[in-house]
């Protein structure tokens, strides 16, 4: 093994461990919806503004985030990241011990600053970190371990803040069964807690071999030049997309299956069979990564957009037991999607990885947009009518990657996080 390989399989491994902790933090969201739509007596639309709170930052926070990056370092923007997310964990305690709804989303919002932070400065670090060739391979490999996180959430988020409390099966709610459920929700935000300040430490210790191995960042600190290529706003435009169909999904999964309907289970049970919808996430970003190695990724992700969309009109038109296997499977679908996107994207952009990541991370955003239309629709026609919103999401993912297919790229591989290399417009 070369020196340098010795230096950046660690630091890889490292990067890795982040995509793990954001995914389970991002994922916990999905069991506190239907924990704070009983707590504080919510309709669909108001319980979907957590989602709204967690994504706007990512709109909000993308372009400070890789300012931070571009002048302090990759390694200082993550140590800022994850301190962000432990101060989120703590406000979240406050919102419990105050039962304040509005102080939940502000904690939420903290939380998820910090994540933007951590994603501007970890997808470019995977897909740098080793030869170009396999930049499609590192990303979705690392993204398959965000996919563990996301998968071990749900069932731990649903053991915790949905079962006892208000959801031991009575018909009303005292304020001892209320309390009870909000010291849950504490349980759950403590396990993030320390979570997050093993992995501070661990980079911490980790500082010298990091610094070996992780390229130094482009001087660029705006996203105005991603802003000029084109490429980069499609991709932006895919990622918005992306986003806000996976987590509309996600954020319905445990009411759709709750409903007599479909399996009529209880929020606790369903809450853990959302766990079914990440790990086919899961197993497709392991399997797709080895699948990436030999096919281009412009074609998985028109098939798997395609079948996520497909899916999604299953639901639509079914009920019961084959309506929740659809709904479930499409986490199989949205596997390799985010990773592709993202690096089909900036082995097209003709700006920096720098601006291209930053343009990208802000289009996450999208996480906060489309899952209010769902909560509205799910209001007012049902939560299967509301299925139609992740489906032209998934179908305007395959045109961007019908477009990917037929252009070839500006570099080969993601373009590396330093500066590029002048290339013309897209």
């Amino acid at each position: 093994m070369s020196a340098e390989l010795k230096t950046l399989r660690p630091a890889f491994v490292a990067v890795t461990a982040l995509f793990l902790a954001w995914g389970f933090i991002t994922a916990m969201i999905d069991p506190l919806i239907p924990a704070m739509r009983t707590l504080f007596s919510l309709s669909y639309a108001e319980s979907m503004l957590t989602q709204f709170a967690f994504f706007t930052a990512y709109g909000l926070i993308s372009l400070p985030a890789a300012a931070l990056i571009a002048s302090r370092g990759f390694i200082t923007g993550i140590m800022v990241a994850l301190g962000a997310m432990f101060l989120g964990c703590l406000l979240m305690l406050l919102a419990t011990r105050m039962q304040r709804y509005a102080v939940v989303l502000a904690a939420l919002f903290v939380i998820a600053s910090g994540i933007t932070v951590l994603q501007v400065a970890a997808n470019p670090l995977a897909a740098a970190l080793g030869g170009a060739s396999r930049s499609h391979f590192r990303l979705v490999l690392s993204q398959a371990f965000n996919s563990l996180g996301t998968v071990l959430a749900p069932y731990l988020g649903a053991l915790f803040m949905l079962h006892g409390g208000v959801f031991s099966g009575g018909t009303t709610q005292t304020a001892e069964m209320r309390a009870a459920s909000f010291h849950n929700v504490d349980r759950s935000f403590l396990l993030i807690a320390a979570l997050i300040a093993v992995l501070a430490l661990g980079i911490h210790l980790s500082r010298g071999f990091m610094a070996a191995a992780v390229p130094a960042p482009a001087r660029q600190r705006s996203v105005l030049p991603a802003l000029r290529s084109r490429w980069a706003v499609f991709g932006a435009a895919a990622i918005f997309l992306y986003v806000g169909a996976e987590v509309s999904v996600g954020s319905m999964m445990i009411n759709y299956l709750h409903q007599p309907a479909i399996l009529g289970v209880t929020l606790e049970r369903a809450g853990k069979l959302l766990s079914l919808y990440w790990l086919g996430a899961m197993v497709g970003r392991f399997a797709g990564s080895a699948l990436l190695v030999r096919v281009s990724a412009a074609p998985v992700t028109f098939a798997a957009a395609l079948a996520a969309a497909m899916l999604c009109g299953t639901v639509i038109g079914t009920s019961g037991g084959s309506g929740a296997v659809a709904a479930l499977a499409i986490g199989l679908f949205n596997s390799v999607m985010f990773p592709t996107v993202f690096t089909l994207t900036l082995e097209r952009s003709s700006a920096g990885a720098a601006a291209t990541s930053g343009l990208l991370c802000m289009a996450i955003v999208g996480g906060a947009v489309l899952p209010p239309a769902v909560g509205l629709i799910a209001d007012h026609a049902g939560l299967r009518a509301a299925f139609a919103v992740p489906a032209a999401a998934y179908l305007g993912l395959a045109g961007f990657a019908h477009l990917a297919w037929r252009s070839p790229p500006l570099r080969t591989g993601a373009a590396e996080p330093g500066p590029p290399h002048e290339l013309g417009s897209a």
